[in-house]
């Protein structure tokens, strides 16, 4: 099906995303009504389903919006001999573990290939070994290296604070210093994405005056509520053809209500749900031995005492 977009300048749009802001208008809604305009803008619907599939990112859905929508008027713009806007689209993404950044970063980098800003659209996640070498101008060999694998597609460094941890002397800062240079070389050809907690994200910052200006989006991704928390159980255990009782939903329910207090700073979403979920379903597996109940009824059935609390061996970050 061909799409009215075929964009290959790449460019730099200058939108900084903030969770707590509410619009009068609910932008999160698609752009299209009609299957006609659905179809006609075909990439755009696809995504827009794709991320339907999770839970919130609400500001990621208008961030896919945003971009589509200035590509495809760039287009209509050279039509009539008007001027192309260039811009960079290097991001920072702020949040708890599990909150969905590297799901995210994935889904941007096959959006952006697929919108031709992108020339090879791959996604490279790296950490701080890989690009801190061991001695004076290793680093930035290793660094360069990583660059040069990451042209054509989104670099995702997690935990990029990791890098300024040592101080002046660390060689993680030759790193940082690489990658700048690269941001500003080479700005068109690669996204760079940098994601870690919040509080250590904006130390991390303000380390280098010249850090948070490069990074023209910033997108914070906060703790789900419990209500979404359920939703993701819900949908969990429906992927994996379980049910949760009713009784075993109103305890899961309040103890998320209570963790989510407790753990505010660092507690991991997703991931520790996704992790609670498959120990109740250890949990049940024993309980059906014990029991000696092997319908299909039992073998859906998640009850309230498949979630031990008390003695679980997940950790909340």
């Amino acid at each position: 099906m061909n799409n009215p977009v075929n964009v290959r300048k790449k460019g730099r749009i200058n939108v900084v995303i903030n969770h707590k802001t509410i619009d009068k208008v609910d932008r999160t809604e698609s752009l299209f009504q009609t299957e006609q305009e659905k179809e006609k803008h075909d990439i755009l619907s696809r995504f827009e389903t794709e991320l339907e599939k999770y839970v919130g990112l609400e500001e990621i859905k208008r961030l896919v919006n945003e971009i589509y929508a200035w590509l495809y008027i760039n287009q209509r713009r050279q039509q009539y001999g008007l001027k192309a806007s260039k811009q960079v689209l290097h991001m920072i993404f702020k949040g708890n573990p599990g909150t969905g950044k590297t799901t995210v970063a994935r889904i941007i980098a096959s959006f952006l290939y697929e919108m031709s800003v992108l020339s090879k659209g791959h996604f490279m996640e790296v950490e701080r070994a890989d690009l801190v070498g061991e001695y004076i101008g290793h680093t930035a060999q290793k660094t360069r290296d990583v660059l040069k694998k990451a042209n054509g597609g989104v670099l995702f460094i997690d935990e990029a604070y990791s890098l300024a941890r040592g101080g002046e002397k660390d060689f993680g800062k030759e790193a940082i210093d690489t990658l700048v240079k690269a941001m500003e070389d080479n700005q068109h050809d690669f996204v760079l994405i940098l994601a870690g907690y919040s509080r250590e994200m904006d130390y991390f910052l303000s380390l280098n005056p010249g850090l948070p200006s490069r990074f023209p989006i910033a997108i914070d991704f906060p703790n789900y509520t419990t209500d979404q928390l359920m939703e993701i159980v819900r949908r969990m255990l429906s992927e994996r053809e379980y049910q949760l009782t009713k009784d075993g939903e109103l305890h899961v329910k309040e103890h998320l209500r209570r963790i989510r207090q407790e753990q505010e700073r660092t507690f991991s979403n997703g991931r520790y749900i996704r992790n609670l979920i498959e120990e109740a379903i250890r949990m049940q597996a024993v309980r059906l031995l014990r029991e000696q109940k092997y319908d299909r009824q039992a073998l859906i059935t998640i009850k309230r005492d498949d979630f031990q609390f008390h003695t679980s061996h997940v950790k909340l970050n």
